[in-house]
């Protein structure tokens, strides 16, 4: 396998992000009229909580190595197994009411709250930041992420001193996601962080990208970006974030612990049980690249892993 890597870290200035909208919504707008009003107000009430908020001023802190993957192509090869176990499930995914959406905030806080994802959008300061996305599968793209730091809504969670963990989980409704109709998956999707790593300050709260709201199959309204941790790591459709004392077990550890741990960190040393993490394809061009210990930002996390002997921090 012939493994390249470009020179430099600075993002080309002609990167070109096609704005082409595939997505089918016929299938879900058809019914009554009724429904379709009301899909139509919701619409415009989310473009109207939109504005003004994007696109949102680019951090020049984080750089990347190698081009955006265009926004068609990220749409189009996803998971998201709440609609499918398959990569092509944008269509799908448009069943997801996003608009409105509450997030439940409990657990080990002076005062559990909820509160619309539009009233938070009010008070957290928005800005973009170029990522990396490393999937266990062992293929990347580069994404231009909108959102906010994890660290400034811990910070209005007001979490106890007691509490070690952050845990998130994403909506059930198996009436609009098939693939929660499979019982043998641990609905819902569960995901935890500890306080360190949610307060690090690559942890990043997103709802938006491409300079947009965040599209349903990317995750909407708010999902999760770690760019130093596998993709499965990165929860998408957040409704619940609680503080617990007690380490939680997430989606993937339950059910395969063998292959899939609670840290997940990337590490192109330590392989996958059925294939080698050495390197990684980027999904578009088919370039490929040498895999990075903690997908390249080692100098941003490596330090919280220290001392911690004895666990699989790279599973």
């Amino acid at each position: 396998m012939l493994i390249r890597t470009q020179p430099g870290w600075r993002l080309p200035e002609s990167v070109a992000t096609s704005e082409a909208i595939f997505f089918d919504r016929r299938s879900f707008l058809a019914g009554a009229a009724g429904l379709v009003m009301l899909g139509a107000g919701r619409t415009a009430r989310a473009q109207e909580a939109a504005a003004g908020l994007y696109p949102a001023p680019r951090n020049e802190r984080f750089v990347l190595d190698r081009s955006v993957t265009p926004e068609e192509i990220n749409t189009a090869y996803n998971n998201f197994y709440e609609f499918g176990s398959h990569k092509r499930v944008a269509a799908g995914a448009e069943a997801l009411v996003s608009d409105p959406w509450i997030i439940k905030v409990d657990g080990l806080v002076e005062r559990p709250f909820e509160i619309g994802l539009d009233e938070l959008l009010k008070t957290m300061p928005l800005e973009e930041r170029l990522y990396r996305h490393r999937c266990v599968e062992a293929w990347a793209m580069a994404v231009p992420w909108t959102g906010f730091a994890f660290s400034a809504f811990v910070k209005r969670a007001r979490p106890l001193g007691s509490a070690k963990y952050v845990v998130m989980q994403t909506f059930h409704d198996p009436k609009i996601a098939p693939g929660q109709r499979q019982t043998w998956y641990p609905w819902p999707y569960t995901e935890g962080l500890t306080i360190a790593e949610a307060t690090n300050e690559l942890a990043f709260l997103v709802t938006g990208a491409y300079g947009k709201p965040l599209p349903k199959v990317m995750g909407a309204p708010l999902r999760l970006a770690v760019p130093w941790k596998y993709g499965f790591k990165s929860i998408k459709s957040i409704n619940r974030i609680s503080f617990s004392e007690t380490r939680p077990t997430s989606f993937w550890e339950a059910l395969q612990p063998s292959e899939y741990g609670f840290w997940a960190n990337v590490n192109p040393a330590v392989p996958h049980p059925r294939w080698s993490q050495a390197a990684e394809e980027m999904i578009g061009t088919g370039e490929m690249f040498p895999t990075q210990i903690y997908n390249g930002y080692g100098a941003f996390v490596a330090g919280l892993y220290s001392g911690l002997v004895g666990e699989k921090l790279f599973l």
